[in-house]
C-alpha cells in the first residue's frame, strides 16, 4: 500500500527584538513564502539550507548555502522555495540612515543582481547574521554596522560621489517622521519642520534614504502594529493605534510591506515561539 504523504512542517519565522533601527530574523519556508513586496530597508541576508529563489528587477535569483543576498530598499520582490523540501536562512533589516550616519551623505551601496559570493561581504555580515537567540551589544552592532557599511560601498563600486540633495533637511525630515509616525503629518509640517519645499524634500529624501517620506512614515506605523501584535493587541485596535485610517488600509499596507497578511504574519511568528 501506499504510504501515506508526510505532513509538511509549519512555516515559522524566529524574530529578535529590533534595536536601534536594526531588525534580526531566521525563518524556514516550504513553497511560497512572499508574494511581491517591497520595504524601506536594506534587506541582507544569507541562506542556511536549501535554495532560496526570489524575483528581482526582472530576473529570477537562486541563493544557495553561503550566498550573500543584499536587496535595497523600494526594490519589489518576493521568496519561494526552489526545490520541494523548503528552505531556511537568515536576514537583517537595516535603515538605510544607520549606513548613512557612516557614508556621510554619500550615495547608498548598490549590489547589482541582489545576490553576492564576495567573501568580504561574507564576512562583513557575519555578526550580525548569527542566530537571533543571541544578544549583541550595543558597541558590538554599531561596529558592525561601519563594518558592514564600508563593505557594501567597496563590493559595490560605490566612486563614493556627494549627492547633490540637501542632507541635513532630509535628515531632519527622518526625524521629524520618526517621532511623529502615529500622527497625521502633512507636506505643510515637514516644510516647516526642514525648511525645505516639498519637491526638493521629497527627491532629497529619496536619494539619501531610497524611499519617499510617505513609505518611510508608513513602515514606521508598521513596526508599530507588529509590535502591538506580538503584544496580543486584535488587528483592528493595532491599525488605529498605530495610526492607519483602519484596519484594511493597514492590511494593504501589510501584505505590501512584507509579501505577507498580517494573520498569515502572527501565525509565522506564533509557529516560530511554539505558541
Amino acid at each position: 500500500m501506499p504510504q501515506p504523504a508526510k505532513p509538511a512542517t509549519a512555516d515559522w519565522v524566529k524574530r529578535a527584538t529590533p534595536v536601534d533601527g536594526v531588525e534580526r530574523i531566521e525563518a524556514w519556508f516550504q513553497g511560497n513564502a512572499y508574494a511581491m513586496h517591497r520595504h524601506d530597508t536594506y534587506a541582507i541576508g544569507r541562506t542556511l539550507a536549501g535554495v532560496q529563489s526570489f524575483n528581482y528587477r526582472r530576473d529570477r535569483r537562486d541563493s544557495l548555502p553561503g550566498h550573500t543576498m543584499v536587496l535595497h530598499p523600494d526594490e519589489a520582490h518576493d521568496g519561494q522555495a526552489g526545490t520541494d523540501e523548503g528552505f531556511r536562512y537568515r536576514m537583517i533589516y537595516v535603515q538605510p540612515s544607520l549606513f548613512q550616519a557612516v557614508l556621510g551623505g554619500h550615495s547608498l551601496p548598490f549590489v547589482e543582481g541582489g545576490l553576492s559570493t564576495d567573501p568580504r561581504l561574507a564576512a562583513a555580515a557575519e555578526t550580525l547574521l548569527q542566530q537571533v537567540g543571541d544578544t549583541l551589544e550595543p558597541l558590538e552592532q554599531s561596529d558592525a554596522l561601519t563594518e558592514l557599511a564600508h563593505a557594501l560601498a567597496t563590493v559595490a563600486g560605490d566612486p563614493r560621489r556627494h549627492p547633490t540633495g540637501d542632507y541635513f533637511a532630509a535628515r531632519r525630515a527622518l526625524d521629524f517622521l520618526h517621532a511623529n509616525c502615529t500622527q497625521a503629518v502633512s507636506l505643510d509640517m515637514l516644510e516647516a519642520a526642514t525648511g525645505r519645499d516639498r519637491w526638493s524634500l521629497s527627491r532629497d529624501f529619496r536619494q539619501f534614504y531610497g524611499t519617499s517620506p510617505y513609505r518611510y512614515l508608513t513602515m514606521r506605523r508598521l513596526d508599530v502594529v507588529r509590535r502591538l501584535l506580538m503584544a496580543g493587541q486584535p488587528l483592528a485596535n493595532a491599525a488605529a493605534d498605530a495610526g492607519f485610517a483602519d484596519q484594511s488600509h493597514m492590511s494593504r499596507h501589510f501584505l505590501k510591506t512584507f509579501g505577507l497578511t498580517p494573520g498569515r504574519w502572527l501565525q509565522a511568528a506564533r509557529s516560530a515561539a511554539g505558541g
